[in-house]
């Protein structure tokens, strides 16, 4: 029988993560998205709440989160700010892979860590010339007596000046293309490692974003995630679980503008009226609600079938895709009701705009979701 409501464990998770968002995270997220400081005091708190370190299992001490309970707490997190909820789940991201293919040895050493302080852990798939082409990764990892040697960069590194360890995808058999791809744990001291500078966003810039240059950086073998060559395997996997985390983000942030917009159409006097009583202001906000309430129902689908231990590549694409294009057409409509105060950086409804852009790009751009969607029902799944 279908049951869409919340466990009530789920639902105090939920009011606490709210409560977060309101007292903690919107009293400063326009400091920290004017002045793109990392906001250490607020990775804090959210680890002293258990966020920072939710996908760490009851079985190691952690809070065990599952994936309905994470899609729960980061649509809160995106509402208050969407830097900082993107910042704050890439550690959920980064620990997929050891949840998918470490030793039970691997995950206590690793996971372990984020319970001991506010620490962070980033994942390393992306370059510059392999994006959605994963296969074209040309980082490499040659084993040597025991250690891989790994050269090569890696862009777009979430938290990555700030990580304690990184989860890193290379090729430790460079001819074999996407076959030959391995997943690696590296410590941030590892010599080798050098850290670029942090991006300058357009938006969400509470988060961080780095190059990673590894130049001989000397990996342990008993770092390798798995058999050598599962890494584009478990790369693929990884994505098709946290892309649902990206869907909640999209439903926070598009949920935020969402209610900016209704509160001004319901004040606003025009004419003598509210402009809510305008059919095209009141027509609009009834067609972004429905595709917001929409949008959560994809993002829970896509998280329940993770939990189920569930196929859910078509699935995941689907939230991904329809939450995080929702986000960008209600942020673009709350300035366009908002009007010239939208456009005003008095205003959160600009900065609700420039945050979105990014979900549509991260974890897999929109029209790469599209692509596996397309490949999905093509196979009949």
């Amino acid at each position: 029988m279908l049951d869409l409501t919340l466990t009530p464990d789920q639902m105090k998770l939920q009011e606490r993560a709210h409560a977060f968002a309101i007292d903690v995270i919107r009293p400063v997220s326009r400091h920290y998205d004017t002045t793109a400081e990392w906001p250490e005091p607020i990775f804090r708190l959210a680890w002293e709440q258990g966020f920072l370190q939710a996908a760490v299992p009851k079985s190691l001490g952690g809070p065990g989160h599952s994936q309905m309970d994470e899609v729960v707490v980061n649509e809160e997190i995106a509402w208050g700010c969407a830097g900082m909820y993107t910042a704050i789940s890439a550690n959920t991201l980064a620990l997929a892979p050891l949840h998918i293919a470490g030793s039970p040895e691997q995950k206590k050493f690793w996971m372990t860590r984020l319970l001991e302080a506010p620490r962070l852990a980033a994942f390393a798939l992306t370059e510059p010339e392999a994006g959605s082409d994963a296969g074209a990764i040309a980082c490499t990892a040659i084993l040597n007596r025991g250690v891989y040697l790994l050269n090569g960069t890696k862009c777009y590194v979430t938290g990555g000046a700030y990580a304690d360890y990184f989860t890193v995808f290379a090729k430790t058999d460079p001819g074999k293309g996407a076959r030959g791809l391995s997943a690696l744990v590296v410590p941030r001291a590892t010599p080798g490692l050098r850290i670029g500078a942090s991006m300058d966003k357009m938006g969400q810039r509470a988060s961080n974003q780095v190059t990673l240059h590894f130049e001989q950086a000397e990996v342990p073998l008993e770092n390798r995630l798995g058999s050598e060559g599962m890494g584009f395997a478990i790369a693929m996997k990884t994505l098709d679980q946290t892309r649902a985390i990206v869907a909640a983000g999209g439903v926070g942030l598009a949920r935020a503008a969402y209610e900016l917009a209704l509160e001004h159409a319901k004040t606003r006097i025009q004419f003598g009226q509210p402009i809510f009583s305008n059919q095209a202001i009141s027509f609009l906000l009834a067609d972004l609600a429905t595709k917001i309430e929409a949008s959560r129902l994809l993002t829970w689908q896509a998280a329940w079938m993770t939990d189920q231990g569930l196929r859910n590549s078509k699935q995941s694409a689907m939230a991904k895709t329809y939450a995080t294009d929702t986000a960008m057409e209600v942020t673009t409509n709350a300035i366009q009701i908002l009007g010239g105060l939208g456009y005003s950086r008095e205003c959160l409804a600009e900065k609700f705009f420039r945050d979105a852009k990014l979900m549509q790009i991260y974890e897999g751009t929109n029209q790469i979701q599209r692509l596996v969607i397309a490949k999905e029902i093509q196979q009949g799944r």
